[in-house]
């Protein structure tokens, strides 16, 4: 009998806990399929592998990345600590609990090095398409290899999506935004806040992204911050030369007039303004189309695409939960490819996604939508044999984090919390956030 196929695109923390979840079955004794991984960047990690590229790679391919030179993780670690290797297993102790970028990196990298998992992925090797045959019951992907500029196809009897959805830019337009006499970027090509150094800086949007590239461009010197909220103002309690105003509704030279006819002379314009789930790749008929949301439209369970249940796509919700929540999305995919969890017919898959949005509208709060989050962390978990953790004390390191940003949005990341993996308290780091201005590897894991 000729083993299945699966494919999956993308090597990033969702692509490599799919890789994880099948290295784990085999490592138990289970016959697995071939696994195909295809990553258009030349290393794994996803968002974490850093580039100083934006536009265009060196091979014409639009750059993946949206990470940025000092960035530090803006939620505890706690939060997404892997249930089958703890940061104490992997850097031999316990370390603080807002790691930079390297450090992530690092971790995310260690797991799957241990798992020897490399020999499945395919480096520059981007998808170009995706279409399903059901006559063979077979998909049939298309990719180029990037170095020898060849393309090819092959057959798959499985499809995973794990190429995340904060890679395509939303763009909004607003007039005058021509003729700016300075930078416009989206927080897609943002890499050095250095380069905002003395220079008054609009962000757009109250997204993640405008909280923690505006905060990054006081720490490393802006003159001031403007943040133009369409709705509503983040209302943190923030230093002397940020301040929060109604939505941009046009520009003029470097002028700036805000919807409640204030104005304000700016130097840099950047777009925090979310991103599309954007998947060119898929033929239409096997494309996900949903808003950024805890329910995601289309996924049974968050995971199968009820246009083809041999389809699936990982992490596409709005995320309080991430690393654990990919293992979690991906231990179940793989038991539903090895036959070990049968779907229910097209009627209940379908019911099932109405009955998880209805759950996540009815949510009242942030806390709320953690708890929501947590929940579905729970039930998929309890469904495979992932190692169960305590989902309710992730739950109250994303509470104590909220409360702490709550008290100082500049210090919050100075806070420590509990492992809920190895029961370790973290040590509070040996340097206030606002005053690290060194985010590597090394510097953050020196002691005092």
């Amino acid at each position: 009998m000729v083993a299945k196929r699966v494919a999956v695109i993308g090597a990033g923390p969702s692509g490599l806990a799919q890789l994880r979840a099948f290295k784990s079955a085999e490592e138990q004794g289970a016959d697995i399929p071939e696994i195909v991984c295809f990553e258009k960047q030349d290393d794994w990690g996803g968002l974490w592998n850093y580039t100083w590229r934006t536009g265009l790679d060196e091979y014409g391919e639009p750059v993946h990345g949206s990470m940025y030179r000092y960035l530090w993780s803006n939620g505890p670690k706690e939060g997404l600590e892997f249930a089958d290797y703890s940061f104490e297993e992997h850097f031999g102790k316990q370390i603080a609990s807002y790691p930079p970028r390297a450090v992530l990196l690092d971790y995310i990298e260690g797991r799957v090095k241990k798992a020897g998992v490399r020999d499945w992925v395919r480096f520059r090797h981007p998808v170009r398409n995706v279409e399903w045959d059901a006559s063979t019951g077979t998909f049939t992907v298309s990719a180029c290899d990037l170095v020898s500029g060849k393309d090819y196809s092959e057959t798959f009897d499985h499809v995973v999506v794990a190429s995340g959805h904060f890679s395509t830019p939303n763009v909004p337009h607003f007039d005058g935004l021509d003729r700016f006499n300075g930078r416009v970027l989206h927080a897609h090509d943002f890499r050095d806040a250095v380069e905002f150094k003395d220079k008054n800086v609009l962000i757009i949007g109250t997204s993640y992204s405008a909280e923690d590239i505006g905060s990054q461009c006081w720490k490393y010197g802006a003159k001031s911050i403007t943040v133009s909220h369409r709705t509503a103002a983040m209302g943190y309690d923030w230093p002397d030369n940020w301040k929060e105003v109604p939505l941009l509704t046009s520009v003029d030279g470097n002028t700036c007039h805000f919807k409640d006819g204030d104005h304000a002379e700016i130097d840099a314009i950047i777009l925090c303004t979310g991103y599309q789930h954007h998947f060119p790749f898929m033929d239409a008929s096997l494309r996900l189309k949903t808003a950024n949301r805890l329910a995601t439209a289309d996924l049974y369970k968050g995971v199968v695409f009820n246009g083809n249940p041999a389809l699936f796509y990982l992490g596409m919700q709005d995320q309080w939960y991430t690393f654990n929540l990919f293992d979690a999305q991906a231990w179940w995919a793989r038991d539903v490819i090895l036959g070990r969890i049968a779907l229910p017919d097209v009627a209940a898959m379908k019911q099932d996604v109405v009955d998880r949005v209805a759950s996540e509208d009815a949510i009242e709060d942030d806390y709320g939508a953690i708890r929501y989050q947590g929940d579905y962390v729970k039930e998929l978990i309890a469904e495979t044999d992932y190692p169960s953790f305590d989902v309710d004390g992730a739950n109250e390191a994303f509470f104590a984090w909220k409360k702490d940003k709550k008290k100082g949005i500049m210090t919050f990341r100075n806070n420590a919390y509990k492992s809920v993996i190895t029961g370790t308290m973290a040590p509070i780091h040996h340097t206030p956030w606002k005053d690290a201005l060194d985010d590597s590897k090394e510097s953050y894991l020196q002691n005092g």
